[in-house]
């Protein structure tokens, strides 16, 4: 599991590191103005669908389900209940797509309706959103493809995929004087990556014998479990995304720039939840699934706790450096061009409230996955559906005086309720259990990140003072020697908290 989890997690830190250079691009050349909330709504809403009906909903279902069905009746069958479902899925999307583009106006309207007092940003968001919504068709088909493979214990291609996203828009933003404007650029960027991703695993589930073909619909047992178990699942990433999609709407009422705070302080909080969490998350679902469906639930759990632990690990240092040091993080990734150091002070407090939920945004693939193993996808939705009636509740409460910042944090508390309830069902279920050894390593890893948070703390107070004098990368500079400082802290805390035998332990194979 871990080689696998390296290979998913190495493709997505790839796919974040271009992802920066993407958005440190945007930055320069849309800044956070008027053009560039446009363009992040038109980015926002195809993504919100994506992670409802793809990422989201569909993975939770789809891969336990063929899972089961090629671990208990063979190839044949995982081909047949594969090719039904591809054909549902593109046929919904297609009808999906046929819809948003005929009303996108009015969905406009509801999604966006601080745009109603400028027409002109309207028309260009209505505009830049239906470039960019048939990427959903093309990337719920390469969520399919990516799953299937998964399945196989194949993860490469799926994790490579974004990748392209990032490069096809740097080239499209570096040949933005050939469009209308720098957003159209933008919005071609995300469309021709989904073509891209589309062609990357098809084409690696045709070299497996695995791409699903058109066939007569069936609703047949496989069928009719799989959308039993998408419908709950559906329900929960909905829940998630409305919240989301509450963010997007009380932002368009703010002040011009707010939206993009949100993009940019999302953008680097999203690198551990996609590295660390989601890396690990696709990776034990499938493991745990084979686990149970062989009676092996020792061996899923144990493969859970191992999971925690790695997430825990890798995620504890972006906690402590996002609530510490997050201007100097914004200063020095995006303060050029357009983007002000204004508009990055802005975004640095909002991540710094974002990185408040950091740990269950990370854990919560890990902790849903013992019941999406079972095939039970109705749990997490309670516990989704709380923490999002938590979320939208605090937004409301807390925007008229934290404006952006009072989204993000309500997003954050969210986020520890979903988890927490999460871990309680797991609990009252006996799929999880609080034992001696792992409360005594989540003490050790609270206590490793107030050491990394106090030194990072005193470092960027030292490197304030001690390059006062340089004018040029200054903040580039400091944030290096904050990841220097902080790697030495941390590890050498771990080290001694933890002691070799239990790292050891952790990266066996």
């Amino acid at each position: 599991m871990l080689g696998r989890i390296f290979t998913v997690g190495g493709y997505t830190l790839l796919s974040r590191v271009t992802g920066f250079a993407r958005d440190i691009m945007l930055a320069a050349i849309l800044g956070a103005g008027p053009l560039a909330d446009a363009f992040f709504v038109a980015l926002r809403l195809p993504n919100h669908f994506r992670a409802i009906f793809a990422e989201g909903a569909f993975n939770a279902a789809f891969v336990p389900a063929y899972a089961h069905v090629q671990g208990e009746r063979g190839d044949d069958a995982a081909k047949l209940f594969s090719n039904r479902i591809f054909t549902l899925l593109f046929v919904s999307q297609v009808v999906l797509l046929g819809l948003a583009l005929a009303f996108m106006p009015q969905a406009m309207s509801i999604l966006a309706p601080g745009f109603t007092d400028d027409p002109a940003q309207r028309n260009l968001a209505i505009e830049l959103t239906r470039i960019t919504f048939p990427y959903l068709l093309l990337i719920t088909l390469v969520t399919l493809y990516g799953g299937m493979l998964n399945v196989m214990h194949r993860f490469a291609s799926a994790a490579a995929a974004p990748i392209f996203l990032n490069l096809s828009m740097m080239a499209t933003l570096a040949l933005a004087a050939f469009f209308p404007t720098a957003g159209h650029a933008a919005a071609w960027g995300v469309l021709i990556s989904g073509v891209l991703q589309y062609v990357l695993l098809a084409g690696d589930a045709k070299a497996h014998g695995i791409l699903p073909k058109f066939t007569s619909l069936k609703w047949d047992d496989d069928v009719r479990a799989f959308f039993r178990a998408l419908g709950p699942a559906t329900l929960g990433s909905m829940g998630t995304q409305v919240a989301l999609f509450a963010d997007t709407i009380i932002a368009t009422f703010l002040a011009s720039g707010a939206l993009s705070a949100l993009y940019y302080a999302d953008r680097l909080n999203q690198l551990p939840i996609g590295v660390i969490g989601i890396a690990i998350g696709t990776v034990l679902l499938p493991e745990m699934s084979r686990r149970i469906t062989a009676n092996d639930h020792a061996g899923a759990l144990a493969a859970q706790r191992r999971a925690f632990d790695f997430t825990l690990l890798f995620s504890v240092p972006f906690v402590a450096a996002f609530l510490t040091v997050p201007d100097v993080i914004m200063r020095a990734m995006f303060a050029r061009g357009a983007f002000t150091r204004a508009d990055a002070a802005a975004a640095g407090a909002t991540l710094a409230a974002y990185a408040v939920g950091l740990i269950p945004f990370v854990l919560i693939r890990s902790a849903v996955a013992t019941f999406y193993a079972r095939k039970d996808t109705a749990t997490p939705v309670k516990a989704a559906l709380t923490g999002v009636a938590a979320n939208v509740a605090l937004k409301v409460a807390l925007v008229g005086s934290l404006a952006q910042i009072g989204l993000a944090l309500a997003t954050a508390v969210g986020a520890w309720i979903n988890l927490l309830l999460v871990v309680l069902f797991a609990v009252r279920r006996g799929y999880f259990a609080f034992d001696r050894a792992f409360v005594v390593a989540l003490l050790k890893f609270v206590a490793a990140g107030v050491l990394l948070a106090l030194g990072l703390w005193l470092t960027s107070h030292w490197a304030r003072s001690g390059l006062a004098a340089i004018t040029s990368f200054r903040d580039e500079i400091a944030l290096g020697i904050l990841i220097v400082a902080g790697a030495i802290i941390y590890g050498v805390s771990v080290l001694l908290l933890f002691g070799r035998r239990w790292l050891t332990q952790l990266i066996r194979p």
